[in-house]
C-alpha cells in the first residue's frame, strides 16, 4: 500500500468515525416485511425497547380504535471509541417516555423499516430537554452536539455521491455490510441558530438537520410535533425523498465533553 493510498484509507476511517456518531450501520430487524404490510397498517407505533437490556416493550397507539397496531423492538447503537449514551425507560409526568443520559457520551436506539416513498406521510414525536449543551454548535463539526434528535434515513441513487460521500460509503460496506444511507433527515435542538432552519452536517452533505427549536425559551418541558416528512426532506435536500428505511433517536455530548438529558416520547408514522 502506497503512501497516498495509506492517507486515503485513513482520511475515509476518520469521516466514517465522524459519520457513525450520527447514522449508526448495523442489521436490526425489519419492522415492516414489504410496502403492503405498511399501507395496511392504520398506524406505525413504535415502542420502546431494546434487543439485550431491560428495557420494557411499551406499545403506543396512535389510533385508540386500532385494535392490531405494528409494533417492535428498538436495537441499541455504540459508536467505536465513543462512551454510550445512556437509555433508560420509564414514565414522565404519565407519558411513556425513555431517558437519555449523556456525559461526554454518543450512541443512537434504532430500529428498521421500510416505508415507500409515496406512502411518506406525517412523522409525530415529543422531547423534553433539561438544558442545553454549553459551546455546541451545530455547525462546527468539533462541537457538533445535540441535546435531541430524531433520525430518519432514506434510500436514493448513491451514484449521484460526491467522491468523498462514495468513498464514506464504500468504506461503510467494507467495515458493516451496509453502505451509508443515501440520505439522513434529523431533527434537532441548536443553542443559537434560526428555528425551522435546515442545515447542512458539517461532515457531510448527506445530512441535513431542520431546527425544531433553538435556544433555552422551551427547555424543561414536553414538546409536541407533527411533521410532514416529504415537505421536511425536500425542504432539506431539495429533491423528493426516496423510501424511509430506519427511524432513531441519539443525544449526543461527545464533541463538547458535555452532559446532556433529555427524555423522548414515543414515535409515530402516519398511514
Amino acid at each position: 500500500m502506497t503512501l497516498i493510498d495509506l492517507n486515503r484509507y485513513a482520511l475515509c476511517a476518520a469521516l466514517l468515525l465522524g459519520l457513525l456518531q450520527l447514522v449508526s450501520c448495523g442489521h436490526p430487524s425489519r419492522l415492516i416485511a414489504d410496502t403492503e404490510e405498511a399501507s395496511a397498517a392504520p398506524a406505525l407505533a413504535m415502542p420502546w425497547a431494546d434487543a439485550f437490556s431491560p428495557f420494557p416493550s411499551v406499545l403506543a397507539v396512535a389510533n385508540p380504535a386500532a385494535s392490531h397496531p405494528v409494533s417492535a423492538r428498538w436495537r441499541h447503537f455504540s459508536i467505536p471509541g465513543k462512551q454510550a449514551t445512556h437509555y433508560a425507560y420509564g414514565k414522565v409526568e404519565g407519558r411513556h417516555a425513555i431517558k437519555a443520559t449523556s456525559r461526554s457520551a454518543a450512541s443512537m436506539l434504532r430500529q428498521s423499516m421500510r416505508v415507500d416513498a409515496k406512502r411518506l406521510k406525517k412523522i409525530n414525536f415529543s422531547w423534553k430537554v433539561q438544558g442545553l449543551i454549553p459551546g455546541a454548535d451545530l455547525a462546527q463539526r468539533e462541537s457538533h452536539d445535540s441535546p435531541v434528535r430524531v433520525v430518519l434515513a432514506f434510500e436514493g441513487d448513491r451514484s449521484r455521491f460526491s467522491a468523498k460521500n462514495a468513498m464514506l460509503s464504500e468504506l461503510a460496506h467494507a467495515l458493516t455490510g451496509e453502505p451509508l444511507p443515501y440520505a439522513t433527515l434529523m431533527y434537532v435542538w441548536c443553542n443559537a441558530c434560526t428555528p425551522e432552519a435546515a442545515l447542512v452536517n458539517p461532515r457531510t452533505d448527506r445530512i441535513r438537520e431542520i431546527a425544531m427549536e433553538a435556544g433555552p425559551r422551551q427547555l424543561g418541558r414536553w414538546i409536541d410535533y407533527e411533521r410532514d416528512i416529504r415537505a421536511d426532506f425536500e425542504k432539506a435536500f431539495g429533491e423528493p425523498p426516496g423510501a424511509l428505511i430506519d427511524v432513531g433517536i441519539m443525544t449526543d455530548a461527545d464533541n463538547t465533553r458535555q452532559d446532556a438529558v433529555a427524555w423522548y416520547g414515543p414515535i409515530f408514522l402516519s398511514p
